[in-house]
């Protein structure tokens, strides 16, 4: 219960962090944008979020999904992607002792009680063992590189959620702009045109600023991710080596 309150804190913490600067950016506009003949001031959030009709509110709508799903995954990541939740280091010494000791079916038992990726590669060569050592260590790459390729496409829907906040804003701002240049075509030319255009522009850049402020993170913190989880795999592909060394020189005897 505990964690899920971290975790929903932490993630209410990080949507504040991403969004703070797209605020912060508008409270300056809205308190530096006062002048006598100008039209009314309407640059603050409220405007931002839904002053650029329905199709920019859905890209707004969309954006701030985008940015919940990638503070999620982040916090995720943070808590799953560590080498005591991949490679558990109880359930390590565990599958070593029954291993040096020869009980395959306690080590066999334990892998099948505590499912997950280092379980799954050992199982491939304990399930083999009859085929030869050979055997077992073409399995168990086999599951091996099966195992990585599960958790490395966990990591890139991280990447994918900075990849789509960009072309979002962009898509913002196209729209923006072509709202821009239609009222520029349907408003007499004078002040009221050139603050009109203004205020158009400045709605579809913001799009544009809100895209990039999901994106640096997430895609900061997919690399790190990333990076991380490359050295946890290697680890835990030498761990596995390691561990089934022992059934080199087993020999199965039948009943």
């Amino acid at each position: 219960m505990n964690k899920k309150i971290l975790s929903i804190l932490a993630l209410i913490a990080i949507a504040a962090f991403l969004f703070l600067p797209v605020a912060a950016i508008a409270q300056e506009v809205d308190a530096s944008a006062v002048t006598e003949d100008a039209a009314p001031n309407t640059t603050g959030i409220g405007a931002i979020l839904f002053g650029s009709g329905w199709l920019g509110t859905l890209l707004w709508s969309a954006l701030i999904g985008d940015s919940i799903a990638a503070t999620w995954l982040i916090i995720d990541f943070f808590i799953t992607i560590s080498p005591k939740r991949i490679t558990p280091p109880a359930f390590v010494a565990e599958i070593r002792e029954a291993m040096e000791q020869g009980d395959l079916m306690r080590a066999v038992d334990r892998c099948e009680k505590e499912p997950g990726c280092l379980s799954s590669i050992l199982l491939a060569g304990f399930r083999n063992v009859k085929e030869g050592f050979e055997v077992i260590q073409e399995q168990v790459g086999a599951a091996a590189d099966l195992e990585s390729e599960k958790l490395m496409q966990r990591v890139a829907y991280l990447n994918m959620c900075g990849s789509i906040a960009p072309m979002l804003g962009l898509l913002g701002t196209v729209q923006g702009m072509i709202m821009a240049f239609a009222n520029l075509a349907n408003t007499s030319a004078g002040a009221a045109q050139q603050s009109l255009l203004a205020l158009n522009i400045s709605q579809a850049l913001w799009t544009t600023a809100g895209g990039l402020v999901v994106a640096i993170p997430a895609v900061s913190f997919y690399t790190y991710f990333k990076n991380r989880l490359s050295r946890i795999i290697l680890y835990m592909e030498g761990l596995t080596v390691d561990l089934i060394k022992a059934l080199r020189n087993v020999e199965v005897v039948e009943d």
